[in-house]
C-alpha cells in the first residue's frame, strides 16, 4: 500500500508519523447539517421510456445518510426510487410533496427546470 505513484499531494515528508493520502483511500465529506444545505429539484424522463422521475441533486455528506434520506422521502411518497453520486431518484412527478418534506426537515430547496 506504499506505492510512490498513488500518494496525493506530496512529494516527501521527514515526518515520521506522516500518513500518506493514497488515491484509492474513499473519503467521503462529513454531511452538512440540513439548514446549510441547498437541494436542487428537477423532473426527468430522458433514457426513462417516457416514465418521469424526481430527481433531487447536490446532496453533500456520507452516503449512509444520503440512503436515509432517499429511504424517507420514498417512505412518504409510496413510490421507489435509488440513490447515487449524490443524486436521489424517486419515481413519479412528486416535487411538491417531496418540497414540502424536506423543507419540514429544515433543507432548503430550489426547482430547476
Amino acid at each position: 500500500m506504499n506505492n510512490k505513484k498513488n500518494r496525493i499531494n506530496i512529494v516527501f515528508s521527514t515526518n515520521p508519523e506522516f500518513k500518506y493520502q493514497f488515491e484509492n483511500e474513499n473519503t467521503e465529506p462529513d454531511t452538512l447539517p440540513p439548514e446549510k444545505q441547498k437541494l436542487y429539484l428537477s423532473l426527468d424522463k430522458k433514457n426513462r421510456n417516457g416514465k418521469i422521475v424526481t430527481i433531487i441533486s447536490n446532496f453533500i455528506g456520507k452516503q449512509d445518510d444520503l440512503i436515509n434520506l432517499e429511504k424517507l422521502l420514498k417512505t412518504k411518497c409510496g413510490t421507489g426510487g435509488s440513490s447515487k453520486d449524490g443524486e436521489i431518484i424517486i419515481q413519479g412527478d412528486f416535487r411538491d410533496k417531496i418540497e414540502h418534506i424536506l423543507n419540514q426537515l429544515g433543507y432548503k430547496t430550489i426547482r430547476k427546470g
